[in-house]
């Protein structure tokens, strides 16, 4: 099977294509010959992954899923959320965005954070929603080589490292979007 999967970050490409089983083919946007800037306007999480597929299905007639992350930190009612990856401007920087994030944290005590991931999948015309959430919390500086984002500030649950010093299998394996594409994969299967 062949599914497009509405991004071109290689970093999410590769990680996705680790969790899924060798009987289903990615196929990116620059694969499809899509080298649009897909609009994320939604104002939640759900709602742009689900502008992002639509906008492959409609357009290219593909059957397709997107994504769309963010980290929601529980000090600062939520954000950066849905604006995540633009937090510190439209250049999309991941150190800005760190920079950004432990200056808001600096005087807080409470530096509980979640990622949260959602799929949108766009299957023989049907709409399906996965979501996976991973708790942790924002540590004090960067920390780690691995991953992207916000990777090095991150420490999930129950481990004593960050997702930047844990490998791209061991992320996987516990991270928001290995939890929702997990699901992705129960359902396709």
């Amino acid at each position: 099977m062949q599914l497009v999967f509405a991004s071109n970050n290689k970093n999410k490409i590769k990680e996705i294509q680790l969790l899924l089983t060798e009987s289903i083919q990615i196929l990116s946007l620059q694969d499809i010959g899509c080298s649009a800037d897909i609009p994320e306007t939604a104002d939640t999480i759900e709602g742009n992954a689900i502008l992002k597929a639509n906008y492959v299905t409609e357009k290219f007639g593909y059957n397709c899923f997107a994504d769309d992350s963010g980290l929601e930190v529980q000090a600062l009612n939520g954000e950066p959320g849905v604006y995540s990856a633009r937090y510190a401007g439209e250049q999309k920087n991941d150190n800005d965005n760190m920079d950004k994030l432990l200056e808001a944290l600096k005087d807080k005590t409470n530096r509980k954070a979640n990622f949260k991931t959602v799929i949108c999948l766009n299957l023989n015309g049907k709409q399906h929603l996965f979501t996976g959430i991973i708790n942790g919390k924002i540590i004090e500086e960067k920390t780690g080589n691995n991953g992207f984002g916000y990777d090095p500030v991150f420490v999930p649950e129950g481990y004593a490292k960050t997702f930047a010093e844990l490998t791209i299998t061991e992320k996987s394996a516990i991270s928001h979007r290995g939890l929702a594409v997990k699901q992705l994969v129960d359902f396709l299967k």
